[in-house]
């Protein structure tokens, strides 16, 4: 896998997002092929790649739980840069849900085959769960929310945290396609920007589901589906949860 270099960052003085010059400073092609060479050494790599994979079966059981308890849609769904379609080869053989899949650099993985991009149109819930943090530009995080409906919620799977440490060896820069890094007050702006109201998190799965209604309408359920598992499952509030404090 090429070799990035130096890698140099611009960090908001207001809310602490990072984003790496660097790699906004690429070409379209080098980027392209940065991508491509990642994903297909990564997925190589397998379970015993020294970066950490989402939590897969997690994302999955999470999902099944909401969709049964009609907090999200699984009628109207799109995995978005989906890799190579482990979330939705999950969801299918252990939950029996069929989750579409679309990736602009990967067309295969999973049973189920790819859409094409002039096949998007929108959704009542779309899943993000590795690209939040792989993004150049404002215009890569908008494209995802355009696919959501206006009634619609947004599933996000990656890290956020209170402050981005001021540390070469953080392992979250590690990644040579890791260029954005999110604060729990950058999240906060975003998905007020896009029209979300409150969110949910699940630590087991790392993920956030931004929704478009207040927290009231969710609360009770997500109060009973923590009663079921004996277990504070789900966290839930107006805004985004803010759940990471440790950084």
């Amino acid at each position: 896998m090429a070799d990035v270099g130096d890698v140099h960052y611009w960090r908001c003085g207001d809310c602490g997002f990072v984003i790496s010059r660097t790699h906004v400073e690429m070409s379209g092609e080098v980027w392209g092929e940065l991508n491509y060479q990642f994903h297909h050494f990564h997925e190589k790599s397998g379970f015993e790649s020294e970066i950490n994979q989402p939590p897969y079966l997690e994302q999955a059981a999470m999902l099944a739980v909401l969709v049964e308890n009609d907090i999200v849609d699984a009628g109207s769904v799109l995995d978005y840069a989906a890799g190579y379609g482990s979330l939705s080869f999950l969801l299918d053989k252990y939950f029996g849900l069929k989750l579409p899949k679309y990736d602009p650099y990967v067309n295969q993985g999973g049973h189920l085959p790819y859409l094409q991009q002039e096949e998007l149109g929108t959704y009542k819930t779309v899943i993000n769960s590795v690209m939040f943090e792989h993004v150049r530009s404002r215009d890569d995080l908008d494209r995802v929310h355009e696919l959501v409906a206006s009634d619609g919620c947004m599933v996000i799977h990656t890290l956020v945290c209170e402050s981005v440490p001021n540390d070469p060896d953080w392992f979250y820069l590690r990644p040579p396609v890791h260029t954005a890094f999110h604060t729990n007050k950058s999240m906060e702006i975003l998905m007020a920007q896009w029209g979300f109201k409150s969110s949910i998190y699940c630590p087991q799965s790392k993920c956030w589901v931004l929704l478009r209604g207040d927290v009231s309408d969710v609360e009770l359920r997500v109060a009973d589906i923590n009663q079921e598992l004996q277990h504070q499952w789900l966290f839930c509030k107006n805004g985004f949860v803010d759940f990471w404090k440790g950084f």
